[in-house]
């Protein structure tokens, strides 16, 4: 029989699996530094998208700020306005009320009965005044009381008084002008 010696063939072909092993080895840390390096790259880029969008993003938000801004300033000014108009509308409509009112008064004075002082706040006019007897005090709050301008007359004070040393009765009576009625009168007024 003949011997053959297979040990330097099975180094050989040891060595060449090893070989392999380490080339496959190599080959596969390669392949997973390539992937982390690609992994890595396309993640930042992402991030670095993200981060782009997000600055236009904050640009944005910004300009909408601004926006906003000149809104709230856009929407002062009109509430402003339209409070001015308000009060023009109401000064117009309103313009009218005095004339009215001192027609009133010279139509619902009795005889005999003065006017010291005219004061009115509001809808609300205080008239004070000097009369010869508090009966024409009387006539003067049922004559207000019955006028369509007029509601709600109270005596505030009548009181001995003397003018010119001539004995006399000094008052003050309030009474609350309506606008509504004199609204509807002057309308009345004015299709007849």
């Amino acid at each position: 029989m003949i011997r053959i010696n297979l040990l330097p063939h099975r180094e050989i072909a040891r060595a060449a699996r090893r070989r392999q092993f380490n080339t496959m080895l190599g080959l596969a840390v390669a392949a997973g530094v390539v992937i982390v390096l690609l992994g890595h790259s396309l993640i930042a880029a992402r991030q670095s998208n993200q981060e782009a969008r997000n600055a236009r993003l904050q640009q944005e938000i910004a300009k909408l700020d601004v926006q906003i801004g000149e809104i709230k300033k856009i929407r002062e000014q009109t509430q402003a306005l339209l409070e001015r108009k308000q009060v023009v509308e109401t000064l117009q409509s309103n313009r009218t009320e005095v004339v009215h009112l001192f027609d009133q008064m010279i139509r619902l004075l009795p005889d005999g009965l003065y006017l010291k002082s005219f004061k009115q706040v509001g809808n609300v006019v205080t008239i004070s005044g000097y009369t010869q007897s508090s009966a024409r005090v009387s006539t003067l709050m049922r004559n207000l009381e019955e006028s369509p301008w007029f509601e709600t007359v109270n005596l505030v004070e009548i009181k001995a008084a003397k003018v010119n040393n001539l004995r006399a009765n000094e008052f003050v009576l309030t009474v609350r002008q309506t606008r509504q009625q004199a609204e509807d009168a002057n309308d009345k007024g004015g299709k007849a």
